[in-house]
């Protein structure tokens, strides 16, 4: 989900076609939370709003927030009776009265943790919660690693670098404490991930997930690029006529002192 991303670069019918886990996986993040009725929520990096709507289901007040305007379109099309944004999550500022942040899958896109947890904590009030899941140490590094392979076996110039965030449990629950947290739950755990579409699924995870890599290349190159990571990583992650994303999640639960 797009939180916070120098480029738009999100395709939301893409995302909802090819993409359900990304929010089908976040759904006992919500069950984490515990949201009360009449509790003030606030989604951060909500996508095409169907965590948000879980989140509303139980009587919360909950505002979706997300730096796509492509995205807020698609969620304000399918949830028009709930509250949707455009903003940075680096940059955002709300009254200090929220009684939770709730963010999946969004984080591990702002390369400025600090910046964006310090929003979150200005955002809560006292004893607020901040329940959160984001790609952890170790993230799909079987992917980047054959894409950068890829990348040196086609002689492309890797001028940029990867857009992503994956942190230890260590360094995120510090930079939670060092700003005025208290964190009372951390996991980080592997959850290997069927992709959808069967053959086209790692080449639809690529174009969606590493467009900011992608995007700099021909189309040409694009299909190399995409060609030679399938090569690479069919024996080791296409299994059953489905091809499986080595994802690595951090989960945390956190409280405003």
């Amino acid at each position: 989900m797009a939180a916070s991303i120098a480029k738009d670069l999100w395709n939301p019918l893409a995302y909802e076609c090819n993409h359900a886990f990304v929010w089908q996986y976040g759904q006992d993040l919500v069950q984490l939370l515990n949201p009360q009725a009449h509790e003030q929520i606030l989604d951060l990096g909500c996508g095409t709003g169907q965590l948000t709507s879980q989140l509303a289901a139980t009587k919360a007040e909950v505002l979706g927030l997300d730096r796509s305007p492509e995205m807020i379109a698609q969620a304000k099309a399918s949830y028009p009776h709930l509250s949707f944004i455009v903003a940075d999550a680096r940059q955002f500022r709300v009254e200090p009265s929220l009684d939770a942040v709730f963010s999946n899958a969004a984080l591990h896109w702002i390369l400025e943790p600090d910046v964006v947890i310090s929003n979150i904590h200005q955002a809560l009030k006292p004893g607020g919660r901040f329940v959160a899941e984001l790609g952890g140490k170790g993230n799909v590094q079987t992917i980047i690693a054959a894409l950068n392979q890829a990348l040196i076996d086609l002689s492309i110039p890797t001028t940029f670098r990867h857009p992503w965030y994956f942190p230890s449990i260590s360094d995120y629950t510090t930079r939670l404490e060092r700003q005025g947290f208290e964190v009372t739950g951390a996991w980080l755990f592997d959850r290997s991930t069927r992709l959808e579409a069967g053959e086209a699924g790692l080449a639809n995870w690529l174009q969606m997930f590493a467009n900011s890599q992608l995007g700099q290349l021909t189309p040409e190159q694009q299909d190399q690029v995409i060609g030679l990571v399938e090569t690479q990583l069919r024996p080791i992650l296409y299994q059953e006529d489905a091809w499986m994303a080595d994802y690595r999640r951090l989960r945390v639960v956190a409280v405003k002192l």
